[in-house]
């Protein structure tokens, strides 16, 4: 399969729609479509016209994590991993550093990396039949890196049950967790992922820019720092277009008309 193939993408209404397209490996993320989504996320960061992102799978699951058949047919050699963990590591830093906010559609299963994705995702909706692991313990192999981006959305015990165990949890588990945001029927997924990608895609995207960028540095911070860095942030987005537009609009009751800047 052609590393174009790997990932599809669709664009409508400033809302660019990723869909992992290796259905019949339930989407594994091998080396190939790791880069191809990689590159897909990069032409996206450039792209003033993308307001949102979903990120979907093909057929039957969201992402089994890692591609383990890859794994053996390089005979799990160490300047493999190496690339492949490094790749895969850049590829989850990419998502939290876009620009534009993340919206992962979950259906079937999210498990290793691929639960890795839903955690580096900004915001996640799953149905309600979703299921969510971090199995690697069951298999000999910790999940060491879906570790980073787990443990920093749901409460250390949760994490540690989960990268302990291996076990599958449910989607109200994982919305009980902090993992998802919501689950809907998978008749109503597209549904609900739409309506969300929608609302947001309607404000300033410069907006959505600095305050998502904003939101994981403070988050890193001890709290005077992170209060000091977003007063400067404050100020600085008080200075942009799109903030005296917004305020103006309010003031003046219309709606307002960004110009994303």
């Amino acid at each position: 399969m052609s590393e174009e193939a790997l990932v599809l993408r669709q664009d409508k209404d400033g809302i660019a729609r990723l869909t992992l397209n290796r259905p019949a490996a339930r989407n594994a993320l091998s080396r190939p479509m790791i880069a191809a989504l990689q590159a897909e996320f990069d032409r996206i960061a450039a792209d003033p016209s993308i307001g949102v992102v979903i990120l979907a799978g093909n057929g039957p699951a969201f992402c089994a994590g890692h591609d383990l058949k890859e794994m053996r047919s390089a005979d799990y050699g160490a300047s493999y991993a190496e690339d492949l963990f490094e790749a895969c590591a850049r590829l989850m830093q990419r998502i939290v550093s876009l620009p534009q906010p993340v919206i992962a559609r979950v259906h079937g299963i999210a498990t290793a990396a691929g639960a890795q994705l839903v955690a580096s995702a900004d915001l996640a909706i799953a149905t309600d039949d979703a299921r969510f692991a971090t199995p690697g313990v069951n298999i000999g192999l910790f999940c060491s890196t879906p570790m980073v981006a787990l443990s920093r959305n749901v409460s250390h015990k949760h994490a540690l049950q989960m990268l302990l165990t291996g076990d599958l949890i449910d989607a109200p588990t994982a919305l009980r967790f902090g993992l998802i945001n919501e689950h809907v029927s998978g008749e109503q997924l597209d549904v609900a992922v739409e309506a969300l990608a929608v609302k947001i895609a309607s404000k300033s995207r410069h907006t959505l820019a600095v305050g998502k960028a904003a939101y994981y540095r403070q988050a890193e911070l001890p709290l005077d720092e992170a209060y000091a860095y977003a007063k400067g942030v404050m100020v600085h987005n008080l200075q942009a277009r799109d903030a005296r537009e917004g305020i103006d609009a309010f003031i003046d009751k219309r709606h307002p008309t960004w110009c994303h800047g």
